[in-house]
């Protein structure tokens, strides 16, 4: 199930798996389009591997805290939401962005 979340992971600059009914996931998305990320975003409630999907990425981010929002930039997986938050603050994220040709400024 890894090689399919990786193979969804690298169809853009930007993906981010979610639950919609998650707010920290919400929350995640909705920096991204304001910082004007077009990321693909991909329910996991929506996929029927989602489950699957769900406890490889539990398992790719170390098996602790939850599993979504989980955010790919450039193919490579960054983290959830305190991650990003977290560079975002730190000013990180932006760069991150751009070498990853999400952001064009």
């Amino acid at each position: 199930m890894a090689d399919r979340v990786m193979k969804i992971a690298s169809e853009r600059a930007v993906v981010v798996f979610t639950l919609s009914s998650c707010c920290m996931c919400h929350t995640v998305t909705k920096l991204m389009a304001d910082l004007g990320v077009n990321a693909l975003v991909h329910e996991l409630d929506r996929d029927a591997r989602g489950k699957d999907m769900e406890r490889a990425l539990l398992k790719m981010l170390g098996g602790r805290g939850p599993a979504v929002p989980a955010v790919f930039i450039g193919g490579r997986l960054v983290g959830g939401t305190n991650k990003i938050m977290s560079l975002h603050l730190a000013g990180e994220l932006k760069p991150m962005l751009q070498n990853a040709g999400a952001l064009w400024l």
